[in-house]
Formats: structure tokens, C-alpha cells, sequence
């Protein structure tokens, strides 16, 4: 396709040929497709994940595409020319399955938005009733385990870990296709049976029990991540140490839909790590999973890892940190090379609201935290709270103004030169298969006067604030529990 990409925001976000992207000619072709712009989807791993496992398959090939921006959505739509793959550049339509990574209720649009420039009708029964040949649109990721508000327009969804699904959901393609009936209902129903996939044409309310990978060190896993072009999100090398929690959050839709815990032994984290340093020439490294401090070799991997980089200045990362999973060494190896960013989400502010929460920590522990970071040089942390929880008074909130300021104290008393408290203030949005499902939001207008009243508290040169947009959070709520009338 002819086009000067100079003449959009971030042209490099659609071109192709980035380092360790693969490009293959085969009888089947999938596009990977997430809803959202290049930097995001790019810093997402579950998508480099399947796109690993399906190149290393015979006779298959999986391309990528991302949401276009404004811009250049507007220039494909005035041209009348389609959304395509970056890879080959191949048209959406013509493509054997598309499937779509779900991890935020808000890209649903998005989704219906690509399909419709990639020439694709948005409903299955269009496509299942159509004169032509469509691909299979599949859907996965954390926002599949509440399908039903997209269950009109997405032919199958993979519940639970993809791995293993990817594999089965493509030989059965395979076989299908070779006889010619790949677009028939024989298919869908084939598919349903496949542990994991809801397929909405016949499952029709029947539970579906969840895939899950039950060895992460056999699991595969790119040791080639594709190295961009221009910065993105999570620009570095990103190692998954363990899956599922078991801190229990109330809130928490990942903690709750993603157990077991299942844990990569040191030696393959710091395998996966050299690897993927060697085919990228990254600086960075981060050690992830959603409670970071509770893999049990987590000191053991970072003091090993700077050992064996000693000499190469790899710096090493970690997704935000629970109060009281802070240590004085797990901090000194993070800083070993430079100092990179600091999270830690108390959530709330008052012990009450904590233990409503199950968010547990005392006032002591988080002290001591703070102590910890500042002792050891952290000029800049970023603290994250959520407000319009259930049962959140008056109190609550001025309690999150007292704990961000005894961060800015002990920080002053410790720190010299700049300080910085980043605070990070989101919305509770009741979420699926959580012990909050039932709950309604707190009304719009007493959250918008919280974040009023605390925006105002914490002004302050050394506190940057930072509210969510409140209207979303609504929307966040209709797509995230609705169902599919």
C-alpha cells in the first residue's frame, strides 16, 4: 500500500520489518490483533506470547495489527482503502482467523472498529450468513471471562490460559479447512468442544471450564521479543515469573481468574532473561506477575541476575510492590545498576477499609516501607489508591491524604534534593468473578467530590496528582458486567 507515513503521528507505529519479526508464507494465516495503538499492544506479552507459539508451528503463520490512530484511521477511511497486517501488509478479510487480545473493557469499540476496516462484518450471523469466506474471530484475555457483551460479534472466545488452547483451536482449523469446512457450524461445534472456548452460537448460557497452563517452565515463551522501532510502554526485556495470586483482593479481577499460583523456577527466569537480552540488545529487564513479592526466589533471581551482568549495565525493574514485600535487599539489587521506578498501591487509608478490601498491611509495615525506599535513594515513588469503594467514608479519603503526606515527611527527612510522590488516584469498577461483582459503583457525583476534595488536600511542588476521568469509569462498569441484550 502506497502511503507517506511521514504524515502521521508516529509513523513508525505501522511499519513492519522491526527486529526479530518473522515473516512466513503459509497455507494458514492468522492476524493477532489488539485493540488498541502499536506502543500499548506492543508492551503487551500475552500477544508475543502467542505469537511465538504459532510460528513455531508447520504450515501456519501469525502477523500482528493494531488499532490505527485517529490520523491515519481518518486517511483510511477517506481513500477507501482497508486496515492491514504489518507483517505482509495482507487485508483483514483475507486472513484465516483474526483474533482479538481483551485486557481492557474500553477497546471494545476498538474491536468492532477493526473489523469493520479490515472489511469484515462486525456481527457473526452476518458473516455466518454471508455469500464469502471470513475468518473465525476469536477473542481472549482477562475481559473474555465476562464474554456477553461481545458475544454478537466474536464467532469463539478462549477462557482462561491461551498456550495450550492456540494449538488445539488450530488443528482443529487445520483439519476443517483441508475438507473444505472451515465455515461451517460442524466447525463451531467442534470448537465448543474444546476445553476452555465458549463459542456463543451453542454454548448458550453452559459453563465453560477455564484453560490453565499448569507448568510455566515447560510453557513457551519468546526468548526473540520483537525490539520496536519507536518507544512503547514497557520498553524492555519482560520476564513472567509466576501466574495467579492468592492475596485474595476483593476487588481484583486478575487475582481472582488467574489461580493457581504457578511459579518458573529460578533458573528458567534467568534463562528466558540472558536469551532474550542477547536477540534485543534491551538495557532493562523486568521481573513480573501480579504479586511480584511473593515468588518465593525473588531475591535469589535478582541477586543472581546483577551477578551475572556485572559487567554488561542491565538494569532491573519490578511491577509495583505490596507493603510489606519490601526489603532492604530485594531494593539495593533494583538499584544495583540505576534506580528505576518505585509503585507501591496501599489501595486505601484506613485499616477498616483495608480489611474490607482484604488488602492487608498495618501502618507500621508501610512506615517502614517508606523508610526503606528513601534510605536507599528513591527520590520519586508513586503511590496508588482507589477511591468509591464499598463502604469508603469521609474519613477514608482523608486518610489517603495523611498517608501520601507521611510519605512526602519521612521523605524530606531522608532525601536530599529533589522529591517527588506520584499519586495515582483510580475509580472502583466492580468486576466480574470478584467478591465485589454484586456491589453497585459509588454515584459519580460523591466520587468526583472525593477526587476533588483530595486533588485539593495534596496540592503540594513536591506531590503530582493524578485523578482518573470519573465518566469512564462508568462506561468501565457497563462493558465490565453487562450482559448481552
Amino acid at each position: 500500500m502506497l502511503k507517506n507515513l511521514l504524515h502521521f503521528q508516529h509513523p513508525a507505529r505501522y511499519l513492519n520489518r522491526e527486529i526479530n519479526a518473522l515473516h512466513k508464507t503459509e497455507e494458514i494465516r492468522i492476524a493477532l490483533a489488539f485493540p488498541d495503538t502499536y506502543e500499548i499492544g506492543m508492551s503487551h506479552l500475552g500477544l508475543g506470547i502467542l505469537y511465538h507459539i504459532i510460528n513455531q508451528m508447520t504450515g501456519v503463520n501469525a502477523e500482528r495489527v493494531y488499532a490505527p490512530w485517529l490520523d491515519y484511521e481518518s486517511f483510511l477511511r477517506k481513500k477507501g482503502l482497508p486496515l492491514c497486517s504489518l507483517e505482509s501488509e495482507t487485508v483483514l478479510k483475507d486472513f484465516d482467523i483474526l483474533g482479538f487480545s481483551l485486557q481492557y473493557e474500553l477497546s471494545y469499540t476498538n474491536v468492532l472498529n477493526m473489523l469493520d476496516l479490515g472489511g469484515i462484518p462486525i456481527k457473526s450471523e452476518e458473516r455466518m450468513s454471508a455469500n464469502k469466506s471470513y475468518p473465525l474471530i476469536l477473542a481472549g484475555g482477562p475481559c473474555a471471562m465476562n464474554p456477553a457483551p461481545l458475544a454478537p460479534f466474536i464467532d469463539a472466545f478462549v477462557i482462561g490460559d491461551g498456550e495450550e488452547v492456540i494449538v488445539e483451536i488450530i488443528d482443529l482449523y487445520r483439519n476443517y479447512k483441508n475438507e473444505n469446512l472451515h465455515q461451517s457450524e460442524d466447525f463451531l461445534k467442534g470448537l465448543s468442544k474444546i476445553q476452555g472456548i465458549y463459542v456463543p452460537a451453542f454454548h448458550q448460557g453452559h459453563p465453560v471450564r477455564r484453560r490453565i497452563i499448569s507448568d510455566l517452565n515447560i510453557a513457551p515463551y519468546p526468548e526473540k521479543p520483537i525490539v520496536p522501532y519507536m518507544n512503547i510502554i514497557h520498553d524492555r526485556v519482560v520476564v513472567e515469573v509466576s501466574r495467579g495470586c492468592t492475596r485474595g483482593c476483593r476487588f481484583c479481577s486478575a487475582g481472582m481468574t488467574y489461580r493457581p499460583v504457578r511459579q518458573r523456577n529460578p533458573e528458567t527466569v534467568l534463562r528466558l532473561a540472558k536469551e532474550a537480552l542477547k536477540h534485543t540488545g534491551h538495557d532493562e529487564v523486568s521481573f513480573t506477575s501480579l504479586s511480584i513479592g511473593d515468588y518465593d526466589c525473588l531475591s535469589y533471581v535478582l541477586t543472581e541476575f546483577n551477578r551475572r551482568n556485572a559487567n554488561d549495565n542491565i538494569a532491573l525493574s519490578l511491577p509495583s510492590l505490596r507493603v510489606g514485600a519490601i526489603d532492604p535487599e530485594v531494593v539495593r539489587q533494583i538499584k544495583t545498576v540505576r534506580q528505576t521506578g518505585f509503585t507501591i498501591a496501599p489501595e486505601a487509608g484506613t485499616d477498616r477499609l483495608r480489611h474490607v478490601i482484604n488488602k492487608d498491611f498495618t501502618k507500621t509495615e508501610y512506615t517502614e516501607t517508606l523508610k526503606i525506599l528513601f534510605s536507599e535513594g528513591w527520590q520519586h515513588i508513586k503511590l496508588y489508591f482507589m477511591i468509591g469503594l464499598p463502604t469508603e467514608s469521609d474519613q477514608d479519603i482523608a486518610s489517603i491524604r495523611d498517608m501520601v503526606k507521611e510519605a512526602l515527611n519521612i521523605g524530606k527527612s531522608l532525601v536530599r534534593g529533589g522529591l517527588t510522590i506520584n499519586t495515582s488516584i483510580s475509580v472502583f469498577v466492580p468486576k466480574p468473578h470478584t467478591p465485589f461483582q454484586w456491589l453497585g459503583q459509588t454515584p459519580l457525583d460523591v466520587v468526583e467530590h472525593r477526587q476533588r476534595t483530595l486533588k485539593r488536600m495534596l496540592k503540594n511542588k513536591h506531590i503530582n496528582f493524578k485523578g482518573q476521568h470519573i465518566p469512564t469509569s462508568l462506561l468501565e462498569a457497563v462493558f465490565s458486567r453487562g450482559d448481552s441484550a
